[in-house]
């Protein structure tokens, strides 16, 4: 279960980065260079930004949820291990002054 979160995770992770980078900004960023800025898109004039915003908002949504549910998974699997029992009645050595 925990590695199919964690691949989701990173593959979130990929696409969240390449969503920000082909999305129009200000200036001609690489979103300029594919031709988000233009008329002429698949989306029209200003669908694409609409769906660019909604996609985004969606993969941030999937990054934050996984990266949630993999730091609680870490967290029991953590706990569970501590909470091995110890043999009682063992002395401890007592460390050796020098």
């Amino acid at each position: 279960m925990i590695t199919i979160i964690a691949i989701i995770h990173i593959l979130v992770a990929i696409a969240l980065i390449l969503i920000v980078l082909l999305q129009t900004g200000r200036g001609s960023e690489i979103g300029a260079a594919f031709g988000g800025g233009s008329s002429q898109t698949l989306f029209g004039s200003s669908g694409s930004s609409k769906f660019m915003t909604k996609l985004t908002t969606a993969a941030v949504i999937i990054f934050m949820l996984t990266s949630l549910s993999l730091a609680i998974f870490y967290k029991n699997r953590e706990s569970a291990a501590r909470s091995v029992p110890v043999k009682t009645g063992e002395s401890v050595p007592a460390q050796q002054q020098k």
